[in-house]
């Protein structure tokens, strides 16, 4: 019952993410990215601090955890958001020489390296999820690229993202089972602001009178998008496999493309085999590993 609770957080936490692109493409119309994430995170950490603050009235316990367990929450929630911070950047620079649709495979191909970086921390994965992941990525390219794929700058540029959110995932397994899931988050959002602000004064001048044409994508990006689905993807990888949960939430992709069928977009023949290769790895991904060994008579 629990993995099945885990799974559900996984799948809703790329549902969120998935549905959110419409709200993202809409605010990256009117606002630089830097500022548009920074804006989001503010939201987010905003968000988290009054879920924490009424947990804590709920269960009455202290707002802060214990005095053992703030350093571990402090460096994980600064790992996590600057693996978080730099991936998101990465990708909005990417993004601006490469198309969506493949800048969308290369960030996903998280799912390729999670479980091989996951051998050097010994998180192996069954052999079932290993045929997963690489009938997700074969998914991942019939849904992504509509055109022959060459290798330009942005391209470049959005792999170091894949890379990011690789060490985003496996940061929060190895914090997941010494901190709380909303702390965690909340302290992750918090350096995800820092980091996006000092980029957006950098790089940016951006028109703060667009704000209220953006009050709906920043608040359902800030609250679900992040708030939400990225303390999802915590709860979800508490004691779970992130190979497993990686190809969970690469459903998003998946997602994406649904939502653009309910604002009038069409899908070709291919990207319904994307589809369906991503989704029948995900449930492969779930069935008892494979037992090789042979049985003694």
């Amino acid at each position: 019952m629990e993995k099945i609770r885990k799974n559900i957080a996984a799948v809703l936490a790329a549902l969120i993410w998935g549905t959110a692109f419409v709200a993202q493409s809409f605010g990256a119309a009117l606002m630089p990215p830097f500022a548009f994430n920074t804006i989001r995170s503010v939201i987010a950490t905003l968000s988290l601090i009054l879920v924490v603050v009424l947990f804590a009235k709920v269960k009455k316990e202290p707002i802060l955890p214990p005095k053992g367990k703030r350093k571990e929450l402090l460096i994980g929630g600064i790992c996590c958001g600057a693996a978080l911070a730099i991936a998101s950047a990465f990708q909005q620079a990417g993004l601006a020489y490469t198309d969506p649709g493949k800048g969308g495979f290369i960030t996903a191909l998280y799912i390729v390296l999670v479980p091989i970086a996951g051998l050097f921390f010994k998180k192996r994965a069954p052999f079932t999820v290993w045929i997963a992941v690489g009938v997700a990525a074969a998914g991942l390219y019939f849904l992504c690229i509509k055109e022959s794929f060459t290798v330009e700058a942005g391209d470049l540029l959005i792999l170091c993202s894949a890379f990011c959110y690789t060490a985003q995932i496996l940061i929060i397994d190895h914090f997941t089972e010494r901190v709380e899931s909303v702390r965690l988050s909340c302290v992750q959002f918090f350096v995800v602001t820092v980091i996006s602000g000092l980029l957006m004064l950098l790089f940016e001048q951006p028109d703060w009178s667009v704000l209220p044409r953006c009050t709906i994508p920043l608040l359902y990006t800030g609250v679900l998008s992040s708030g939400v689905a990225y303390t999802l993807q915590i709860v979800a990888q508490k004691g779970s496999n992130p190979t497993v949960i990686s190809l969970l939430l690469s459903l998003e992709s998946v997602f994406a493309v649904l939502a653009g069928l309910v604002f009038g977009d069409t899908m070709s023949g291919r990207e319904w085999l994307g589809c369906g290769l991503m989704l029948a790895a995900v449930v492969f991904a779930q069935l008892p590993p494979l037992d090789f060994r042979r049985k003694r008579v």
